[in-house]
């Protein structure tokens, strides 16, 4: 997620005029933030691949049929069996099957698929699926023509990999696993770092309990779902055992297999944070155990959040050795920041003896880890943008808008947190059942005497029933009437603690930063599943390049001949229109050596790209006037430097051909 303001800000003990400074510093960070995202820029980099070039190109003529297709992607990805098709214009297999061919050479990622001989004429489909190095499913689909193009071709595929029933459940999985993390992580480091007592409290208890089980069971679901979220998409191949074992030997398999593992290691700690620990009494021995919870926690945490840096958009494109370590810390203060403000919102509302220490205490690890998010999220920004073309251009942009745009409600929000909890300090330190307990001997007074009224008189005023003292001759009543005294107690506690507005306040701002929390969750869910920007142009300048004529308008060509027959000198003009790939139109104008018009018995043309090996491909003009022959639809499969070879016959034993290099697409 991206840098965030604090949800309090520094403590009442701050002077005056150093909360404007703080105030400016969170500004100038969100400034940060945003120019960093929309003005960095550098080399290219990758995070899910793309296809960037592929022989036959898209919509090319050729004049036989390859002996091979190959597809140039602009990072790593994974193929398997039948992973490239390619179907003939009845729809039938046309490639012998089989795992593509690796043709890599250097940084250029190439992949071949051998095509049967004898291929007849017409419109090929090639449809592709593959796994980016970042984990994510890639697909597409594009058509070449052998001869002449077909009048119907095979429909292209319209399901995207990674689509469909399983792609979303895969997602909400994908959501649920961040949710439980930061859950686990950072109801956790609460209870560590801003109040130890909560760790007996058992609605936190409760909360990091359910973030634990909610990681688990999402992470168990991505690993059944990989095979068919990759592959088929049927949600029956979930349990494929050979699916889940191919599974397995992938890099995000044995990421997903890891952070079980660890999971395994956090239920230790989850264990001893909330059995151990919470009990135990002696000052010194639970100083020694924070500290050893403290490094143990912090070493799981950090394992957990590097099996997403290990198998994500971190680990793919340009200095992965420092974007993975900077994924792992913006992960972690993410959890620190979302799952405390989650720990402080259950704990303001379900334990009203938290003390404003505790909360003053959170306000400082929360403003850490907005300068940490802010770091990190500039340099995550650089990596996947880069532009102000990608940044309003494309979906991976537009999603970066929008959750800058939530950051900015959070800061509007958490500005009013930070004043409900001045004011809570400053109002007293006290916790809601020590104000429970001393408004209770306050009030508690009797009238003549000046001793403390009964424990009924003080339920009566609380507005709960008189329960009157048990009798040892009735265990049963005995156990009721206790029952009855604890819901007393824990209603007037409720209703002492609801009475004081600057709790109630602070608790409404803290539940409005949660609702905005969870939606700039969702987006950034959906973020880690999205095409990076910076790769998606790449890929649409890839793709330009190699459709986008290089010239504007039509080619024209003067060639001098001599037949070394009677009158068998002369200059064939040639106009070819619009000079691109695919169909044109071809005119020849045939002159004398005198200039005037030249009529000839024959002429043919003739176009060959030699660094392809492709021709020559035979034109034969029609005769349209004296002197002016043509041809439509000449067909030229790919751009490049075609050579066109023109025979002119003057008489029937007289004849030359000449020839000129042009480039033409």
């Amino acid at each position: 997620m991206t840098a965030t303001a604090p949800h309090f800000g520094p403590p009442p003990s701050t002077p005056a005029t150093r909360r404007p400074l703080a105030a400016a510093a969170l500004l100038a960070a969100l400034v940060g933030m945003v120019f960093g995202l929309l003005l960095g820029g550098a080399g290219p980099a990758s995070a899910h691949a793309a296809l960037t070039g592929s022989d036959p190109q898209d919509g090319a003529v050729v004049a036989t049929a390859p002996k091979e297709v190959t597809l140039t992607f602009s990072e790593q990805v994974a193929l398997g069996d039948d992973s490239i098709r390619i179907l003939d214009p009845t729809g039938k297999r046309a490639d012998t099957g089989g795992a593509p061919r690796d043709l890599q050479s250097g940084s250029t990622v190439k992949y071949g698929m051998s095509l049967h001989s004898g291929l007849p004429d017409g419109t090929y489909t090639v449809a592709w699926q593959a796994v980016s190095a970042d984990s994510h499913p890639i697909s597409g689909a594009f058509t070449f023509s052998v001869g002449t193009p077909s009048k119907t071709a095979v429909a292209l595929p319209t399901d995207q990999a990674g689509g469909g029933l399983v792609g979303a459940l895969y997602d909400i999985a994908r959501y649920a696993a961040y949710a439980g993390f930061i859950l686990l992580v950072g109801g956790s480091a609460f209870v560590l770092a801003c109040w130890q007592r909560g760790a007996g409290a058992r609605p936190l208890q409760l909360l990091v309990a359910r973030g634990w089980m909610t990681l688990t069971v999402a992470t168990l679901a991505m690993l059944l779902l990989r095979n068919p979220y990759t592959g088929s998409g049927e949600l029956a191949d979930a349990f494929d055992l050979n699916g889940l074992k191919a599974v397995l030997d992938t890099k995000p398999g044995a990421a997903l297999v890891s952070r079980l593992l660890l999971l395994g290691a956090s239920a230790l700690f989850i264990a001893v944070l909330f059995g151990a620990y919470a009990k135990r009494e002696d000052a010194r021995e639970k100083r020694d155990l924070t500290f050893g919870l403290a490094i143990g926690g912090t070493v799981i945490a950090a394992g957990i959040a590097g099996t997403w840096a290990l198998a994500e958009h971190a680990s793919a494109g340009i200095q992965p050795g420092i974007a993975m370590p900077v994924d792992v810390l913006h992960l972690l203060a993410v959890a620190a920041w979302l799952g405390g403000l989650t720990a402080l919102l259950v704990a303001l509302h379900r334990t009203p003896d938290i003390d404003a220490t505790a909360v003053r205490r959170f306000s400082g690890v929360a403003f850490g880890s907005v300068l940490v998010l802010a770091a990190t999220g500039i340099y995550q920004s650089w990596r996947q943008v880069g532009t102000w073309s990608a940044l309003t251009g494309t979906a991976y942009g537009q999603l970066l808008l929008v959750k800058v745009g939530l950051v900015a409600v959070l800061i509007g929000i958490a500005w009013f947190s930070r004043r409900w909890t001045a004011r809570l300090v400053t109002g007293g330190g006290g916790t809601a059942t020590e104000s429970a307990t001393t408004g209770s001997e306050s009030g508690d007074r009797d009238s003549a005497g000046g001793g403390k009224r009964s424990s009924a008189e003080a339920a009566e005023k609380a507005g709960a029933p008189v329960v009157s003292a048990p009798t040892a001759e009735d265990p049963a009543r005995a156990a009721q009437l206790a029952r009855q005294q604890a819901a007393v107690a824990t209603a007037q506690k409720k209703r002492i603690r609801d009475a004081d507005p600057d709790r109630s306040g602070l608790r409404r701002s803290v539940l409005a930063e949660v609702g905005v929390a969870v939606a700039l969750l969702a987006v950034t869910t959906v973020l880690t599943s999205t095409e990076p920007a910076r790769t998606e142009e790449e890929a649409a300048r890839a793709s330009t390049a190699a459709t986008a004529p290089a010239n504007e308008g039509p080619v024209s060509l003067k060639l001098p001949f001599d037949t070394g027959g009677e009158n068998g000198k002369g200059t064939v003009r040639m106009e070819i229109t619009p000079a691109r790939t695919g169909a044109n139109e071809l005119h020849l104008w045939i002159d004398g050596s005198d200039g005037k018009a030249m009529d000839i018995p024959e002429v043919k043309v003739a176009f060959t790209l030699e660094s392809k090996d492709i021709g020559p491909l035979p034109v034969v003009p029609a005769r349209l006037a004296e002197g002016h022959w043509t041809a439509d639809g000449v067909q030229i499969p790919m751009a490049g430097n075609w050579k066109v070879a023109v025979t002119v016959r003057t008489s029937d034993i007289d004849q030359t051909t000449i020839d000129k290099n042009v480039k033409i697409g």
